[in-house]
């Protein structure tokens, strides 16, 4: 593994972390007539505490995609994973809280699962799958899933629905950051004109905004706990099974390989769930009035 591409990763998933906290701080506060409308984006525009998370995350964004064109997919996305670390860490900060039992178990299965996951797949590169019905299986499943997740989202805002958007908007990143690599491999070969002439970074720019809906709508309508941990475990799964379904990522597929690799990656969801159910991430409190507009209609 590459010191460079573990920094670069790292170095992402803080920026991603801290993003994360100060848009939700800011999404709480949005008018739930925006709720899933694109509308929300334009009201959170205003916000200058959502303006720096987003920053963060654009950051995040960039320097996971330098550390997505470096290294293989399935490597970046388990590092990339560790954003709730960083979050819990800022949201720490905010409430005081300490990290207890709770804390030190799912930092340590958060951190064990990654490396687990990472020894024991080696993940390393290949050829890319040429065929296209593969790609689009792949996607298309992606992409349905995370409609049907969103669909079911807006009958249950208050119950299942932030976790649901979540879910969707990981799935959506997760394919967002596939196609990323495709993109820096066809800037790698030709240029600014070989990636403008495929249809990938358009398909980059509208996984991003609509994930990004997705996901202020989550945080608009419920506290952080409930929706990052879906988030930070959704989009890693979704990214693996893109790297090694068309763009050639390898794992190690003997037994004993196989059998590590399932258990790092349960390890991390684990993990996340703990870390992102812990009292220092900020629970964010619904009013009456708010409460009463996001019962399904």
């Amino acid at each position: 593994m590459s010191v460079l591409v573990l920094v670069l990763a790292v170095s992402a998933a803080c920026c991603l972390g801290f993003g994360f906290v100060l848009q939700q701080n800011a999404a709480r506060q949005a008018p739930m007539s925006d709720f899933l409308s694109f509308r929300l984006l334009l009201d959170l525009m205003r916000v200058p505490r959502w303006l720096g998370g987003i920053g963060l995350m654009v950051a995040g964004m960039a320097l996971g995609a330098i550390a997505l064109g470096k290294g293989e997919i399935s490597l970046v996305e388990p590092l990339l994973a560790t954003n709730l670390l960083f979050a819990l860490a800022l949201s720490r900060r905010q409430t005081k809280q300490p990290l207890g039992r709770q804390g030190w178990a799912g930092l340590l299965l958060l951190a064990g699962g990654v490396t687990a996951f990472i020894v024991a797949g080696q993940p390393r590169g290949g050829n890319a799958v040429t065929d296209p019905l593969r790609h689009w299986l792949i996607i298309g499943v992606m992409i349905g899933l995370a409609l049907l997740l969103t669909t079911y989202a807006k009958r249950s805002r208050l119950s299942s629905g932030p976790v649901l958007l979540a879910v969707a908007a990981g799935l959506l990143y997760g394919v967002q950051d596939a196609l990323t690599r495709v993109s820096g491999e066809r800037f790698s070969e030709g240029g600014l004109v070989e990636v403008l002439t495929g249809w990938q970074p358009y398909a980059v720019l509208a996984l991003g905004v609509t994930g990004l809906v997705l996901v202020q709508s989550a945080f608009e309508t419920a506290p952080l706990r409930m929706s990052l941990p879906a988030l930070t475990a959704a989009q890693p799964l979704a990214g693996i099974v893109c790297g090694v379904g068309f763009l050639g990522d390898r794992l190690r597929t003997d037994p004993g390989a196989l059998a590590w690799e399932a258990a790092g990656l349960a390890a991390i969801v684990v993990g996340i769930v703990l870390l992102g159910l812990h009292p220092a991430m900020p629970r964010g409190v619904t009013p009456p009035e708010r409460a009463r507009d996001l019962q399904p209609r």
